[in-house]
């Protein structure tokens, strides 16, 4: 003979199930998603204008993760190796050395005058392009995540940081091809998580280039 099941019981399997069926389903995990197929769901539009434009209304390197160290920092302590810290400053990295993935070039960093401008902080979807392309219609708090987002950002060469400006796929990609598989499908994970929209020139590049990996898939930071 089965035993009666008492009222709290019930009413705790109740709200187990509720919370279940409310409970949001997790995202997909961007590593999981094909850069090609993420494409695909990105708005093409025309540039906008670049009346308005401020880089600095991005709010600059910031410390979003209040553990007292700027962003700029952090992506040299992420991309580095053999990284050395200034005695005085426990984020201020001093020196460290990586391969540059845009031109797969060994570069060693040293902090300071004349010699930190050798590696800079590349953001992927350039800030600029970012602004034509939607970010003009963002609030504060959105530019400063964005600006300050690791997933669009690098530690690269600087001569080619600055060669690229702010270009798009369709008219920079990093000389080391081997490397625009990944380049393009970090933009377009950047692109996908803020709503921005590419150009048909754009997306044709983007195209071209993940029809030699189809198998790509977004970074996950």
């Amino acid at each position: 003979m089965s035993r009666a099941i008492s009222k709290w019981e019930t009413r705790i399997t109740t709200l187990l199930i509720a919370g279940a069926m409310a409970a949001p389903l997790a995202p997909a995990n961007a590593a999981e998603k094909k850069a090609s197929v993420v494409l695909e769901t990105l708005a093409v539009k025309g540039r906008a204008p670049k009346t308005g434009y401020d880089r600095s209304s991005f709010g600059g390197w910031a410390d979003l993760d209040n553990d007292y160290c700027h962003t700029r920092d952090e992506i040299l302590m992420r991309d580095l190796q053999s990284v050395t810290f200034d005695p005085e400053e426990k984020c201020q990295v001093q020196t460290g050395t990586f391969i540059d993935p845009y031109s797969g070039t060994r570069i060693n960093f040293l902090q300071g005058r004349g010699t930190s401008n050798l590696v800079q902080i590349d953001h992927v979807v350039a800030v600029s392009d970012a602004w034509q392309k939607g970010a003009f219609k963002w609030g504060s708090a959105t530019k400063i995540s964005f600006y300050n987002d690791p997933l669009n950002l690098l530690a690269v060469q600087g001569r080619l940081n600055s060669q690229k400006g702010d270009g798009d796929a369709a008219t920079w990609l990093p000389p080391q091809k081997s490397y625009r598989c990944s380049y393009v499908a970090r933009q377009i994970a950047v692109k996908a998580k803020y709503s921005i929209w590419v150009t048909t020139a754009e997306k044709a590049a983007m195209k071209s280039i993940l029809a030699n990996c189809p198998g790509q898939l977004l970074p996950q930071n």
